[in-house]
């Protein structure tokens, strides 16, 4: 069956993730449809019309959608499912919170955050902070999926424009309703589709000397700025640079971490959660260390001493048992 791919966009330009999920999405071996629910969002679903792959664009244009409202969203994506085998969204933050409804409203497990298509039912997704890979096989007939963007390429234009229809918005159950929003704005490159990303820890110890330290390399390499959770945490930094669990998934060209060792930057297996894959380039600024006080380097080392004088014994005793056992 048809695959649907819930885009992602701001009523006036389609969003990288969209491309990226689309890549999952035709891993499935199904024709698939791109629906645009927005307002004023004709520019998107042409572009949405010119992706390689796309069979057919669904353009969902009404003042309910327009801010991309979990609960109409959800409703209007029910209302066309019934010809659909799997519905796939990009796990962003608009698809994280639609799917979780879809899924509860056709009664199927949603399958969340995948990395990689092993066959139109079974696919690899990270567990545990990303420390393990899990193989997960769903036996519903209708799949609903989020894309870890990170993991798939992003699908280029194709040669040939799909059609785009005009769908009726749903009946909306006035549940929710839009009050108003606060919009940080800033002509550095956006943290989640930025090629390079340069970020903080907390071992920069001031919003100030996120200033001093990072900003200027940004500037000049015309990158994204970043922090750990624990530098947002500390206040640092805003919430919407965080990279990693918690924060942005990330998966640049060129990844630059000023911070201390395992603070979520650096790059190992824990970090891969928030920075894409192993093969990552990046690297890491760390302040000069300290030499050791000469007492702290006398006490560990009389502690090592104690620790192989505590071997010896052990050795002797265990030489002196085997003497007495011998006959």
């Amino acid at each position: 069956m048809t695959t649907l791919l819930l885009a992602e966009h701001d009523n006036k330009s389609l969003n990288e993730a969209t491309r990226k999920a689309l890549t999952a999405a035709k891993a499935l071996g199904a024709p698939v449809h791109v629906l645009v629910a927005g307002q004023g969002a004709q520019a998107v679903a042409a572009a949405a019309a010119k992706l390689d792959g796309v069979e057919k664009v669904l353009l969902a244009d009404d003042a309910a959608y327009g801010h991309h409202l979990a609960e109409p969203l959800a409703a209007l994506i029910v209302s066309l499912a019934g010809g659909y085998g799997a519905i796939v969204a990009a796990g962003t933050t608009t698809g994280k919170n639609v799917t979780p409804r879809v899924a509860a409203l056709l009664d199927v497990m949603q399958v969340s955050e995948i990395t990689k298509v092993v066959s139109p039912d079974t696919f690899e997704r990270p567990i545990y902070a990303g420390n393990a890979i899990q193989t997960v096989q769903a036996s519903d007939a209708k799949k609903v999926i989020t894309v870890r963007g990170a993991s798939f390429a992003a699908a280029a234009d194709g040669a040939a424009t799909a059609p785009v229809e005009a769908v009726a918005a749903t009946a909306q159950d006035g549940s929710s309703h839009f009050k108003g929003e606060e919009v940080a704005k800033s002509d550095r490159p956006e943290l989640a589709s930025a090629k390079i990303i340069i970020s903080g820890g907390r071992a920069l110890g001031s919003s100030e000397a996120f200033g001093k330290v990072i900003e200027p390399i940004a500037d000049k390499l015309g990158a994204a700025m970043g922090a750990s959770r624990a530098a947002v945490d500390a206040g640092y930094a805003p919430n919407d640079w965080q990279v990693g669990q918690t924060g942005k998934v990330v998966a640049p060209d060129l990844y630059i971490a000023a911070s201390r060792r395992h603070e979520g930057l650096q790059g190992h297996r824990r970090d891969q959660q928030g920075r894409g894959g192993p093969d990552l380039p990046g690297r890491r600024l760390r302040p000069r260390r300290r030499p050791l006080h000469p007492a702290a380097g006398a006490r560990r080392r009389t502690r090592q001493d104690r620790q192989v004088r505590a071997g010896d014994r052990q050795v002797a005793a265990v030489s002196q048992s085997d003497a007495a056992q011998r006959p």
